[in-house]
This record gives structure tokens, C-alpha cells and sequence, in this order.
């Protein structure tokens, strides 16, 4: 067995390198994005024991190209790169680092509900172009409004705390929360998604991908929401009917939104949210600021090590603890 961890990109935060050095474990890294066959060399060369898991999909082949390994941690909480089933039923288990970006990804969240409500960037972009568009303009004033979360983990309870400071009115739908947690946040739950996009001022995905909420905001959904409603997704880009909301986006039919995921990324040239001045766009970049890669970079890290050496691991940071029971 090698003492190696496959990094699936090109950097870790140094407290993590640490985190691995001192357990006698040697990072191996990968240049960024590097998926299908060129990922599976990777693997292969480096026969890992441990893989934290950044960028490219973890499935069969990749799993099959690395026989000695025994964990797979996620730099971060989202795991649609990594096929969870297939490593469980290798007795391999996938831990997430949950937590550790919430702040970072909720202020982002906040940053892009504020930059569409305001519509920072037309502005910007028209005083640059020498316009002062003062006369007529009426701003939007966000407190008063209500802000509806779906899904209710760590970030999405982040984001309430601060849309709350700001005197929005939070609501949340997520099913498999339980109803203390929501009581503890002071955040009212509703149990109908629709009901809640249709009672929501602006609209926040906090929701894993997964086959069932793949396109979870699609045609029909984007009808039931207000003329002034905002969407803004920090979550997964596979959540929304990209298409779908391009063409609300551009009939008017929803007043604008705020991404930092798609469906591919990055988007094709052609995509038509290049043109689309509703719209406010970033590149994944959510939980990616100092402070949470370095804590994501060390819990997942830790988690390796912990697993490694035997110690006992939180129930909640072994996403396929279940299946694993059952392999």
C-alpha cells in the first residue's frame, strides 16, 4: 500500500498539506479539471490510498484504477463528481467536509442577491459607457422582503442569519430537516416547494443534486414565481432548467438572477446567459476565499487521517454510511 492522496486538482491549502505530511501521507496533485481517462492515469500512477476529491468525476474506471484505496474525501459537501454507490459498494466511504465553506458560500449568496436586486452591474456598466442614469431610476429595497431557502444544511442556515440582519423574512423547505432546527433558526418551514417559490420575493438553492432535484426549478415552477422574483443558486447548476430560465429571464417574466453554478462548467460560448443583462454571473467561486479552503482543506484532510488510523468519524460526514452497512 503507497502512503499517497490523490488531490483532483492543482493545489491545497498549506494547514492541509500539513494536515497529511505529519500523518505520513504524501499529496499528489492534478493539473485543474482534469476528468475521463486523463483523471484515471492519474489514479493509476499514483495508486492512492485516499482522494480528496476537487474537480472530475470519481466513478467505476476511476475507482477501478486505484485498488488499494480506502476513502474518498470531498473538498467540500457536494458529491454529484463522485459516484457514491459505486465506492460504497467497494467499501470505500465518501466523507464531506460539512460546514466549513458555509460562511464563504453565504456571503456569497447574500452578494449576488444584493448585485441583481440592485442591478449593479447595468449601472456600472452604463456609467463606464458615460450614461448617468439617475433620472427614473427607482431602485428595490430588499428588507421587508420575503427570502425562501431550499434546503435548510449549514450554508442555507448561514444565509438566513444573514438575510435576517438585513429585515428579510426567511422561510425554508426542506423535508428532511427536522422541525427544531428550523424553530432554533427562527425560520418558518414550509412543506410545499411550490407553495414556497410562489410566496418568495427572492429564491435560494441550497439543495444536493440529485436525481430527484435535477431540474427542480424548470418551466412550470418558473410560472408559479412573482414578476419580481430572484433566483440565486450557490448550490448545483444542475438545478435549474437552464434553457427554462434563460427564457424567463428574457420575456421579463422574473425580475433577474444570481448564479455561481451550471449545469457545465464552464458554459459554452453560445450559452445564452452571455446575454442576458438579468442576469449576474460567477465561476464556482462561492466557497473559494482564504478562510474556508482552508478549513474544507483541513476537515477533509483530517478526515482521511482520522479514517486511516481507525478513529470514529462523525455519522453525518459519511454520506454513504448506509449503503456502506449493507455492502
Amino acid at each position: 500500500m503507497t502512503n499517497s492522496v490523490l488531490i483532483t486538482g492543482p493545489d491545497l491549502a498549506p494547514a492541509a498539506v500539513d494536515v497529511l505530511k505529519q500523518a505520513g501521507l504524501e499529496p499528489v496533485y492534478v493539473p485543474a479539471y482534469t476528468a475521463g481517462e486523463g483523471l484515471v492515469e492519474a489514479i493509476r500512477r499514483a495508486q492512492p490510498v485516499g482522494i480528496i476529491s476537487r474537480m472530475g468525476r470519481i466513478d467505476a474506471p476511476a475507482l477501478d484504477a486505484a485498488p488499494g484505496l480506502r476513502v474518498i474525501s470531498k473538498h467540500g459537501v457536494g458529491t454529484d463528481n463522485i459516484d457514491v454507490a459505486e465506492a460504497a459498494a467497494r467499501g470505500v466511504p465518501v466523507l464531506v467536509a460539512t460546514g466549513a465553506n458555509a460562511v464563504s458560500v453565504a456571503e456569497h449568496a447574500i452578494a449576488l442577491m444584493f448585485a441583481v436586486a440592485k442591478t449593479l452591474l447595468p449601472l456600472d456598466h452604463g456609467l463606464r459607457a458615460g450614461r448617468w442614469e439617475k433620472p427614473g431610476f427607482k431602485g428595490r429595497e430588499l428588507a421587508g422582503e420575503t427570502l425562501g431557502l431550499v434546503a435548510f444544511g449549514a450554508i442555507a442556515r448561514q444565509t438566513a442569519r444573514f438575510a435576517k440582519a438585513f429585515g428579510m423574512d426567511v422561510v425554508a423547505f426542506d423535508p428532511f430537516c427536522p422541525a427544531e432546527t428550523f424553530a432554533a433558526e427562527g425560520v418558518r418551514q414550509v412543506d410545499d416547494l411550490d407553495a414556497l417559490l410562489q410566496m418568495s420575493d427572492v429564491i435560494s438553492l441550497h439543495s444536493p443534486l440529485t436525481p430527484d432535484t435535477r431540474n427542480m426549478i424548470n418551466a412550470e415552477r418558473l410560472t408559479r414565481m412573482k414578476p419580481g422574483a430572484i433566483i440565486v443558486n450557490t448550490a448545483r447548476g444542475g438545478l435549474i432548467d437552464e434553457p427554462a430560465l434563460s427564457a424567463a429571464l428574457a420575456e421579463g417574466r422574473i425580475f433577474g438572477a444570481g448564479l455561481d453554478t451550471f449545469a457545465t462548467e464552464p458554459p459554452a460560448p453560445d450559452h445564452p446567459f452571455w446575454t442576458e443583462p438579468r442576469l449576474v454571473m460567477t465561476p464556482h467561486i462561492g466557497g473559494v476565499t482564504a478562510a474556508a479552503n482552508a478549513r474544507v482543506g483541513t476537515e477533509a484532510a483530517q478526515g482521511i487521517v482520522d479514517l486511516l488510523a481507525g478513529k470514529p468519524l462523525p455519522p453525518a460526514r459519511i454520506v454513504n454510511r448506509a449503503a456502506l452497512a449493507h455492502a
